[in-house]
């Protein structure tokens, strides 16, 4: 027998819509988003949307006073800190999954990066789709570390932002097959239990993705 949805399954569907839509490009950097409108467009009421903007404070959105929520903004220097954070986590993250990840860990990175390279291929697509967090591939290595501190601040404190980050420098020519080679090469160093290579291929992929990004937003507005 179905049940009543209830305000927090409604509140947890408002999140994910519109994360998705602004991880995705709908709603531009610094635009302003409105409750009313946004519930209009999804058929519920305020309440839940109020609740999923209020979640995605700090992450995605920032409350200005008298001016509402806008979808966060970065500069030069709030993007390579942001950078930095993951570089220096998701190092690790590499470092200890060489260590710890199940013996069939990289059969099954492997599969899910085998699939990228086919929609890369079949698509002609110029970006490196953004898949959901069951299915990131940098989540995938963080809960191989078996570090539930690390795996929580990228996904609760980091992954949000970086959604944004990656969506038009992903799109440069070139980036999304430069990124898949460094995601085989950070497994293929995994596979091999060399901690010190893993770490050194996922920050060198890290750093790449940083200098993609700050030259995106050096561009000037079409």
């Amino acid at each position: 027998m179905l049940e009543p949805i209830k305000l927090r399954s409604l509140s947890n569907e408002a999140l994910d819509r519109v994360v998705l839509a602004i991880t995705s490009g709908e709603f531009e950097p610094g635009e302003k988003l409105s409750e009313s409108k946004l519930a209009r467009q999804l058929g519920i009421s305020r309440g839940p949307v109020r609740e999923a903007l209020h979640q995605l404070e700090g992450k995605l959105v920032q409350r200005e006073p008298r001016l509402g929520v806008r979808v966060i903004q970065f500069d030069h220097d709030s993007l390579q800190q942001l950078f930095y954070l993951r570089e220096a986590l998701e190092g690790m993250a590499a470092r200890l999954a060489a260590e710890r990840a199940p013996d069939d860990w990289a059969d099954r990175a492997e599969s899910m990066l085998r699939g990228d390279e086919a929609n890369i291929r079949d698509t002609g697509s110029r970006a490196y789709r953004q898949r959901s967090v069951d299915e990131d591939f940098h989540l995938f290595i963080a809960r191989a570390s078996g570090c539930a501190n690390i795996e929580r601040i990228l996904l609760n404190e980091v992954n949000y932002q970086l959604r944004i980050a990656r969506l038009k420098s992903s799109m440069r020519p070139g980036r999304a097959e430069e990124a898949l080679r460094q995601h085989f090469a950070i497994v293929d160093a995994i596979r091999a239990r060399d901690p010190d290579k893993a770490e050194a291929a996922m920050r060198i992929h890290i750093s790449s993705a940083r200098d993609g990004s700050v030259a995106v937003l050096s561009e000037p507005m079409a």
